[in-house]
C-alpha cells in the first residue's frame, strides 16, 4: 500500500514491504514504482524494500519546470528520514540510476551499496543533450505519441512482439504521467553532472547491470566506466528494460548485490 510524505508542498508516494536490511528501488523515466512489484514480492521476504515515485511520476507531484537529479535525490532522502533509515542498499533503473548517483554524492553516509541498472555514471554528451531538446519538443507537440514511441524503443527489437502485452501495460502506466513531469525530468537529465568518479573512489559496494543489446546505452562505454575499479559488472542478454526482458537474470544479479 502506498504511503505519502510531505516535501516542498507536494506529496511523495512510497511503499514499504518486509523487514531486514533496507533496499531502496528507484524507477526510471516514464516509469513508476509499480515497475518493481515482482521484485518487492521476492526481496521483501528477506529485506525491508522501499519503492518511491520520483518527482512528477506516479502519485508524486511536480515542484517546477526542471526536476534536477539532486532535487529528486533530496525527495528520496525525505522518505528515508520519514522511515528513520540510516544505511541502505540503493538500486536505480535508468534515470533512477542517475538519482541514485546524486543521492550517493549528497548523502554518502547513508549508502551501504549502490547498483546501476541500465544506467550510466556519465553526463549527457552534446549530442545527447540535443536529443533531449528534441524529445522535449516532441512531448509538447504530442504527449501520447511520444510516450508510445519512446517506450517501444527501450526494448530490444526482437522482444517487442514477445512482450507486446507488457509493453502496452507500461505505455498505459506512462500515460498517467503529466506533461510537466515528463518535461521536468528530461530537463533534469539533460543538465545532470558526471559522477563517474563515484564508481572509482567511493568505499561502498558497487554494481553495474548492463543490457548487451541496450538500444539507449553503449555497452563498451559503460564497461569503460568500470575499468580499474571494484565495480561488479553483470551483462544481461537483452535491452534497456532488463526488469522485463531479463527478469530472472536481474533477480539473480540483485541477489548477488544484496549479499555481504
Amino acid at each position: 500500500m502506498q504511503q505519502f510524505v510531505s516535501y516542498k508542498n507536494i506529496e511523495i508516494a512510497y511503499t514499504v514491504s518486509g523487514e531486514g536490511n533496507a533496499l531502496v528501488l528507484l524507477h526510471g523515466f516514464l516509469e513508476t514504482s509499480t515497475m518493481w512489484n515482482a521484485y518487492v514480492e521476492a526481496f521483501s521476504k528477506t529485506h525491508k524494500v522501499i519503492t518511491i515515485d520520483l518527482l512528477g511520476h506516479g502519485k508524486t507531484g511536480c515542484i517546477g519546470y526542471i526536476h534536477t537529479m539532486e532535487e529528486m535525490a533530496s525527495a528520496v532522502f525525505a522518505v528515508l528520514k520519514e522511515l528513520r533509515l540510516r544505511k541502505i542498499h540503493l538500486a536505480g533503473h535508468s534515470m533512477g540510476g542517475y538519482v541514485a548517483l546524486a543521492f550517493a554524492e549528497m548523502y554518502p553516509d547513508y549508502v551501504k551499496a549502490l547498483c546501476l541498472i541500465n544506467s550510466t555514471a556519465r553526463a549527457d554528451s552534446a549530442e545527447r543533450k540535443v536529443n533531449r531538446d528534441r524529445a522535449i519538443n516532441a512531448v509538447k507537440y504530442n504527449h501520447t505519441q511520444f510516450i508510445r514511441i519512446a517506450i517501444t524503443n527501450l526494448f530490444r527489437p526482437k522482444n517487442r512482439k514477445i512482450f507486446a502485452k507488457t509493453i502496452n501495460r507500461v505505455k498505459k502506466e506512462a500515460l498517467t504521467i503529466s506533461l510537466q513531469g515528463i518535461v521536468a525530468a528530461l530537463e533534469g537529465m539533460k543538465i545532470r553532472e558526471d559522477r563517474e568518479v563515484l564508481l572509482h573512489f567511493s568505499p561502498y559496494k558497487k554494481m553495474m547491470i548492463i543490457g548487451k543489446h541496450d538500444p539507449i546505452l553503449d555497452v563498451d562505454e559503460l564497461l569503460d566506466q568500470t575499468k580499474n575499479s571494484d565495480v561488479m559488472v553483470d551483462i544481461l542478454p537483452d535491452g534497456h528494460m532488463s526488469h522485463i526482458e531479463n527478469k530472472e537474470e536481474l533477480m539473480y544479479a540483485l541477489e548477488l548485490f544484496l549479499k555481504n
